[in-house]
């Protein structure tokens, strides 16, 4: 399986993994689950080549684990927020992982369809947070 090409330059990567969060953010805290982690994912992939953004998304990813109370997914965020700063002086980073504890941190795939389209709205021009959709269910 082929990665998806997800790593756009460093300003407009900013600005793309800034929108996803800020869908992440806006989707009610008590309803589905689910398209959070899905928004989630789609900032990990984005973020994943700049190391403060990668950091950044598996503290989120974390924080919602906790907050599901998800030991598991907690304990996999962990051990992701441990291995990402030396994945980044190896320069062994997995394209495409959706950063969940559900898959391996090793894993090179080629995210679902609804990361792929949170990823291409937030990417087009002037799309903001405004219009962006998760889509049906986790990808």
């Amino acid at each position: 399986m082929e990665p998806v090409e997800t790593q756009p330059k460093k300003a407009a990567r900013h600005r793309i993994y800034a929108r996803l969060m800020a869908g992440y953010t806006a989707q009610p805290r008590d309803e589905d689950t689910e398209q959070r982690w899905t928004w989630l994912m789609a900032a990990h992939v984005v973020g994943q080549a700049d190391l403060g953004l990668h950091l950044h998304s598996h503290w989120r990813m974390l924080g919602l684990a906790l907050a599901q109370r998800d030991a598991a997914e907690a304990a996999g965020q962990l051990l992701r927020l441990a291995l990402v700063p030396l994945g980044h002086v190896l320069g062994r980073l997995p394209a495409g992982n959706v950063g969940r504890a559900t898959v391996s941190a090793l894993r090179p795939m080629r995210p679902g369809i609804a990361v792929r389209r949170l990823i291409a709205q937030a990417a087009r021009p002037r799309g903001g947070r405004a219009g962006l959709q998760a889509g049906c269910g986790p990808s």
